[in-house]
């Protein structure tokens, strides 16, 4: 007789945040439910050290937990990623002030460097946001597929080999497309009037 893994049904996120917003504890745990391993993922492909993104999703928690309310996300996954991905940033950027740290996270900034400035060459946070809009957009005017891996390597950070592996293709295949993607951004800046 086999034994078979008794699944868990999640609660929906606006119950979740609706937890959040009666400043019910349980929200954490359920949170913690539904999103620990995607967040714990996340935070690894940038600090590339599982007792730093552990710590990096226990600051989500509380970061969630102090900001909703007043905040009520739409989309929690996205609202979570979004604290997490900061937090494992500045984990990550506090550890390369000691060591060099190789992680998925530098790896995929590197391929993106010659496109955008070092934050010491744009002072203005005024053109720091305008990139970034100018960015989304590109990257809105993608193909699914396209955009999907745009969002995998360059936000979330997952390897190639993974996004490879999720879209069940070669690593081949998915180096093309960011090449043609990079391409693609580079000429987009480019019409915007970024020189790069």
């Amino acid at each position: 007789m086999e034994l078979q893994r008794k699944q868990t049904a999640t609660m929906s996120d606006e119950k979740i945040v609706d937890l959040y917003w009666q400043r019910d504890e349980q929200a954490i745990k359920e949170t913690d439910i539904k999103y620990k391993r995607f967040l714990l993922l996340l935070a690894n492909n940038i600090v590339h050290d599982m007792c730093d993104s552990e710590e990096c999703l226990n600051d989500t928690y509380i970061g969630a937990w102090n900001s909703i309310p007043p905040a009520r996300p739409v989309l929690l996954q996205s609202f979570l990623a979004t604290i997490i991905r900061r937090t494992a940033i500045n984990r990550f950027n506090a550890n390369k002030r000691q060591k060099r740290i190789v992680s998925e996270y530098t790896v995929s900034l590197s391929e993106l460097e010659d496109f955008i400035a070092d934050e010491g060459d744009m002072n203005a946070e005024m053109e720091t946001k305008e990139l970034a809009k100018v960015i989304s957009n590109y990257v809105r005017s993608l193909p699914d597929r396209q955009m999907y891996i745009f969002v995998s390597r360059y936000y979330i950070a997952d390897s190639i080999a993974t996004i490879s592996n999720e879209l069940g293709c070669s690593v081949s295949t998915v180096k093309r497309e960011i090449t043609s993607i990079k391409n693609g951004l580079k000429k987009h800046l480019e019409s915007e009037g970024y020189v790069l």
